[in-house]
């Protein structure tokens, strides 16, 4: 993929390749690909003192302002909301909304694995030999992601389903398999965008930014690693589940604050058979948008 080329994407909703509308692309654009905007990225936007100022400031009550202009700008489906827009007193509150349950059924019994998040995903069916992710060159690096070489023994020659949530999308992550979960250990690092403006010229995001990972015990799925990225103006990683229990697949393990996020899940090998469509489209380099709750694959 041309990194200067519209980013395109595969919807699960009207069956045909979409073209993404990047919220706040012009800006992005800037700090990526232009040397004065790299000066920025590296000095003061990637540190997290930017992420928390700006997070302070969609906390802010003045901020319900902005909420009312992003519904119309970006069309989101207001009867999907658990609460009235005018129950929201920040646009972080907003943004972290909870939804209907009917508004996110789940797709299949206990053996279907189900996406953990609005947004757009991608998979990686061998670990092992997936020499160049998102550009030419680039190995995705397990044992940088989980920091921790044994715990990372276990997915070198796995799989991973990579889910990117933008801005407009719903930011609760959920469950993809029932399974007993462990306490989310916190793994410090810088807050670049997981744009896939800043991907595609640097992949490495996903194993340098600020994350938590959590080990999920699952009967059908063996052990999965769920990770957490942070990204720039992601004030909060908030986690409502209850660690050292089993959580329900479909159930809400957590939401980020404002900001667009991403979801980094690590399967062993031989355990998950991921949709088809899922595998068409990243084998081609396209992300397949889809909803929380919808079939990822099987176990």
């Amino acid at each position: 993929m041309s990194k200067s080329a519209p980013i395109q994407f595969y919807s699960r909703m009207t069956r045909e390749i979409e073209t993404e509308a990047i919220y706040g692309e012009k800006l992005l654009r800037f700090i990526y690909e232009n040397p004065l905007g790299s000066l920025a990225l590296h000095s003061v936007v990637k540190k997290a003192f930017f992420s928390r100022l700006y997070g302070r400031r969609m906390d802010a009550p003045s901020s319900r302002s902005l909420i009312r202009p992003f519904l119309e700008k970006y069309g989101l489906n207001e009867q999907e909301f658990a609460d009235s827009v005018e129950a929201y007193q920040s646009f972080n509150d907003f943004f972290s909304r909870r939804l209907k349950p009917a508004a996110r059924p789940l797709a299949g019994g206990e053996n279907t694995l189900v996406f953990p998040a609005d947004g757009r995903h991608r998979v990686i069916p061998d670990l092992s030999q997936c020499r160049d992710f998102m550009i030419k060159g680039v190995r995705f690096d397990v044992t940088a992601l989980l920091a921790d070489s044994g715990h990372a023994a276990r997915y070198q020659k796995g799989s991973a389903l990579i889910s990117r949530l933008c801005p407009t999308d719903y930011h609760r992550f959920h469950m993809p398999c029932s399974g007993m979960m462990a306490t989310p250990r916190h793994i410090q690092g810088p807050l670049y965008s997981v744009s896939p403006i800043a991907l595609l010229r640097r992949p490495s995001i996903l194993w340098e930014n600020e994350r938590y990972v959590t080990r999920l015990r699952s009967d059908l799925f063996g052990e999965v690693a769920f990770l957490e990225v942070g990204a720039t103006c992601v004030g909060t990683v908030v986690h409502t589940a209850k660690p050292n229990q089993i959580v329900a697949r479909g159930a809400e393990k957590g939401y980020f604050r404002f900001g667009g996020s991403c979801v980094v899940t690590l399967f062993e090998p031989g355990r998950v058979h991921f949709a088809e469509d899922l595998v068409e489209h990243s084998v081609a380099g396209r992300e397949v948008y889809a909803l929380m709750g919808q079939e990822a694959g099987t176990a």
